[in-house]
């Protein structure tokens, strides 16, 4: 949901209506005068443009947002935001739908949060337990093969220059100092390990110009969208719900390869 938030939003909605219309849970009934369905259809419609517009909060923050690292405790936080804005939603969505009379109350209030919980804990929950075979990802060990086309010796000794936007910067290094490339807003941090230390440099520019000016070498793979690594530092993946995550040597981070390029990742590292 974090991740690609408008499926997950109907998803959401035609589930919600389905069971609300179906199955008719927490003695349901219309409002003012409304038919069943109706009723159902305008709370299902506030509630899940309600949640949309919280997901889209959520994935603006760091510690959710796709690029961190999964955790069962935010796995947990992010259900009780969720089932907190459906309730809340739910809550307020009544002084539109159902008749006037006094809902300025704590009564009134819990039991639209239970009620809120009641109907998304069935499709939140479900996620989370998907999610939880994560928790029991076993760690491979990687050692990357390098093919024919990659065994250049002179691409691989060749000095990398790498430009800043405004052409103010410049940073150089060879391609096995290189550990992996992250971009932070308008800039890029590299990463890199040199004379047996770790450093840190950082250029202003976008990670897709990066990609373009790294693309002379075939073992530098843009694994997420956020960033690029040297494959001939890869030293484990463990699988999780966005991909995979990889351990590289010469740096302590945790580095992601996104679902989509995990397929590409595989045939590389092979």
């Amino acid at each position: 949901m974090i991740k690609k938030p408008l499926i997950g939003i109907l998803s959401f909605f035609i589930f919600a209506f389905c069971f609300l219309v179906i199955y008719q849970p927490l003695q349901v009934h219309e409002a003012r005068s409304f038919g069943l369905n109706v009723t159902m259809l305008f709370y299902c419609l506030v509630i899940s443009i309600s949640v949309f517009i919280l997901l889209l909060i959520l994935n603006k923050i760091r510690f959710f947002s796709e690029n961190e690292e999964w955790t069962f405790f935010k796995e947990l936080l992010f259900d009780v935001a969720i089932l907190l804005g459906i309730g809340i939603a739910a809550y307020f969505a009544g002084f539109i739908i159902e008749a006037p009379h006094p809902r300025w109350n704590f009564s009134t209030f819990f039991d639209s949060l239970l009620r809120g919980w009641l109907l998304g804990i069935l499709p939140v929950l479900s996620l989370t337990v998907l999610h939880i075979r994560c928790l029991f990802s076993n760690e491979t060990a990687l050692d990357f093969k390098s093919k024919n086309e990659y065994s250049d010796g002179e691409t691989t000794e060749k000095l990398i220059r790498i430009i800043s936007r405004s052409k103010k910067e410049e940073l150089e290094f060879y391609p096995e100092q290189f550990v992996y490339a992250k971009s932070e807003g308008n800039y890029v941090v590299f990463y890199l390990f040199i004379e047996d230390k770790p450093c840190e440099v950082m250029i202003r520019n976008s990670i897709s110009d990066i990609e373009l000016q790294l693309s002379v070498i075939p073992y530098f793979m843009r694994t997420h969208r956020a960033f690029i690594v040297n494959l001939k530092r890869v030293i484990s993946k463990s699988r999780n719900t966005p991909g995979y995550r990889l351990k590289l040597m010469g740096n302590n981070s945790i580095v992601p390869v996104s679902r989509q390029n995990t397929n590409k990742f595989d045939r590389m590292m092979k």
